[in-house]
């Protein structure tokens, strides 16, 4: 019995060694990814550098307008029938000015990028009346061209790089609008043989004292409104014409006003001199006693005292200067004295401006009852 069972044991010790030599390992996963073969590199052929940009690159492509029944109507400009004398080249991108056609009359060719202006386009343009070239780029208008329009009225350059007021100007013009440029000198004769022009803006430009000459504005016998804001005037400019209506000379250095600077002038209504230099030294009491003067503004100078005006006067701008007092009967105009009984009478004087001075409040009685007419006080 014992022997068979230890046969028994003998041959499972067996077996289960034959199960455990006969069982395959099992393999690991290699760690690392088999290397890749990389074909060789070929060097690509060298491209030839590319030209020069021959206009500057923030020019965007013109602006082809839309198909024409004119045959005469350039691509970059548009006419419409309903207006058969105007030209709309505006806002096309435009670098040249086209050959006008023959029968325009109002050529519009603002917010471009036109350097110059040249005769040749103008040689058949005999009829235009009305040149707007606003917001351009240009620097130089070549005085040929106004010998090829005779007859024109109104010429608009402002916002662009001019340096001086373009020459050769037509007789025949109206207006002249040349703001925002560069303008520092006013050529001796620019304005010769003028007499038509009623309107001179120069605004915004970098005109001096030594920029304009004492005979510059003589032959403006029909200018209406002078506009010299905005540039580096320290003195009233000479020669301006009696005719004038309107003079702007806000945003300069000018700190005097010569006694008698405004004889003669029968018409001016208007007188702008915010933002200068003025002060109680440079301003003669009276200067400003102009019978037909309406609007007059001194704001923002060095004023410290109210300066005598006509009666006529309608509104008084002298906010932001050193004004510390307002004295009713001294400023009241003694040639329009109100009269208590009649209240159509007395000083015109409908607005009156004192904020920014060295004021407060009450408004003094005295100015109360001299300018019956005050429907605004601003203090």
């Amino acid at each position: 019995m014992k022997a068979g069972t230890g046969l028994f044991s003998a041959l499972a010790l067996f077996l289960l060694l034959g199960a455990v030599l006969t069982q395959t390992p099992e393999q690991k996963k290699p760690t690392r990814r088999p290397g890749i073969t990389r074909r060789p590199s070929v060097p690509k052929p060298t491209e030839p550098a590319l030209p020069e940009p021959q206009e500057p690159t923030d020019f965007p492509p013109v602006i082809l307008g839309p198909p024409s029944m004119y045959i005469y109507c350039p691509r970059e400009c548009s006419c419409s029938p309903s207006y058969p004398n105007a030209l709309n080249c505006e806002n096309r991108n435009i670098r040249n000015i086209p050959v006008i056609p023959p029968q325009t009359q109002y050529l519009y060719l603002q917010n471009n990028y036109i350097s110059e202006v040249t005769a040749e386009p103008f040689i058949n343009a005999t009829e235009i009346r009305w040149v707007n070239l606003a917001n351009n780029r240009i620097h130089r208008i070549d005085k040929n061209v106004f010998e090829k329009v005779p007859a024109l009225l109104y010429l608009y350059v402002q916002r662009n790089n001019l340096k001086e007021v373009p020459a050769g100007l037509p007789a025949s013009l109206e207006q002249l609008r040349l703001g925002r440029n560069r303008i520092s000198k006013i050529p001796a004769g620019s304005f010769s043989h003028m007499g038509n022009l009623t309107l001179l803006d120069l605004y915004h430009n970098q005109l001096s004292d030594s920029g304009m000459g004492k005979n510059t504005f003589k032959d403006l016998k029909g200018l209406v409104q002078l506009n010299l804001a905005h540039n580096i005037l320290k003195k009233m400019p000479t020669g301006v014409p009696s005719s004038l209506v309107q003079l702007f000379l806000d945003k300069n250095r000018i700190d005097d006003v010569p006694k008698d600077y405004f004889d003669g002038f029968t018409h001016l209504a208007f007188v702008r001199l915010n933002y200068n230099q003025l002060s109680d030294k440079g301003l003669p009491k009276t200067v400003f006693n102009i019978t037909s003067l309406l609007d007059l503004q001194l704001s923002h100078n060095q004023l410290a005292s109210v300066p005598l005006f006509n009666g006529h006067l309608e509104h008084l701008h002298l906010d932001h200067n050193s004004i510390e007092s307002i004295n009713g009967t001294q400023i009241c105009p003694s040639s329009l004295e109100a009269d208590p009984s009649d209240h159509s009478m007395g000083p015109r004087l409908r607005y009156l401006r004192l904020d920014g001075n060295h004021l407060s409040p009450p408004i003094p009685l005295d100015v109360i009852m001299c300018f019956r007419h005050l429907h605004s006080i601003v203090i």
